[in-house]
């Protein structure tokens, strides 16, 4: 087996990363990578990604926000998850054969104390009944990889907030995450790696898989990115995890409904969204405005649903024209995502 160990901790850089090495180099053993984020969701390649964030929050906090290739469900990750990857020969392992491919991972978590970790229902590892690992599959030419989270010491609390939707707000066919019971592993592993950092948890677990004593043992075992890979990893980056259209635009079309009562009359708002952007806009109620609020929603379509896009057409517009007595602030805090 040989390894990788990321420099980045944006998931950006290091899912391009994992896309380039499975797609363009061949090794003769599996391979296995390990990579630490800072802030950031990433939802699965057929979710609608509006749907799956407490966008206002994401927003507020400077939250990362980009979709991999992969199906399953939204995750949060933060500096207190590790993350890892397994590149296999696709004629080696059967596709979503989660148990087989991760049971390296459980077994090393085993090593460390935690021996209650198990695989669990489709994709999850869990422990006491608490999910703190989810896991993705994706094949292509001849190769798969199986990528996953270790949820170590992450801000719980942050993830909760993070990937809480108002059910009643969107209303689109993509696939929806399942919320489970979430914990971190750490309380449960042996009381020597219990105080570690991110890192060393990461290296302590590379020994293991590797049954080595330290790190020097197992050199020979990893693969260095050169600055030829680096050249392609940043086209990768370009394509995929920094554009817009794919990480919005690649959702599924949907509609959002949203209503409010404020003193000077009631806005019950309407938008059809097409790869991400507006096609439909229609604005309800029984508001008063000198101008024909028709004419605001011909402004709104085409344009990118986000709150940036709105914030703008908003303040190119006077809304008190269509909507009077009422704050556009408020208008805007009400048909954002």
């Amino acid at each position: 087996m040989y390894y990788v160990v990321m420099k980045s901790n944006d998931i950006r850089d290091n899912l391009a990363t994992e896309q380039y090495l499975m797609n363009n180099k061949n090794f003769d053993e599996p391979l296995v990578l390990f990579y630490i984020e800072s802030p950031c969701i990433i939802v699965g390649r057929n979710q609608n990604t509006i749907e799956e964030l407490n966008n206002e929050y994401v927003r507020e906090h400077n939250i990362v926000v980009t979709r991999r290739l992969s199906g399953g469900g939204a995750v949060y990750q933060d500096l207190g998850n590790l993350c890892f990857s397994f590149v296999v020969n696709a004629a080696d392992e059967q596709f979503g054969d989660f148990k087989k491919i991760v049971s390296p991972m459980v077994e090393a978590l085993h090593k460390l104390g935690a021996v209650g970790a198990e695989v669990s229902g489709r994709n999850d590892i869990l422990i006491d009944g608490k999910k703190f690992s989810g896991n993705a599959m994706y094949t292509k030419n001849g190769k798969t990889f199986s990528h996953g989270t270790l949820s170590y010491d992450v801000d719980l609390d942050v993830l909760t907030r993070a990937l809480h939707v108002n059910k009643d707000k969107i209303e689109s066919k993509g696939i929806k995450s399942i919320r489970s019971r979430v914990t971190n592993i750490r309380p449960y592993l042996a009381e020597e790696y219990q105080d570690l950092t991110t890192e060393q948890f990461r290296d302590v677990l590379l020994m293991s898989l590797f049954d080595a004593d330290n790190l020097d043992e197992i050199k020979d075992h990893e693969y260095q990115i050169t600055t030829e890979d680096q050249v392609q990893i940043n086209k990768i980056k370009e394509q995929y995890y920094y554009n817009w259209d794919w990480v919005y635009g690649h959702s599924p079309e949907f509609t959002v409904k949203k209503r409010k009562h404020f003193d000077m009359g009631t806005i019950d708002a309407r938008f059809q969204v097409q790869h991400g952007k507006i096609s439909a806009a229609r604005f309800y109620g029984d508001f008063f405005g000198a101008s024909d609020v028709g004419e605001l929603e011909q402004k709104l379509i085409g344009i990118n649903y986000d709150y940036d896009s709105l914030k703008q057409v908003f303040a190119e517009n006077n809304l008190t024209q269509y909507f009077n007595g009422i704050d556009p602030a408020a208008v805007l805090d009400l048909v954002q995502p």
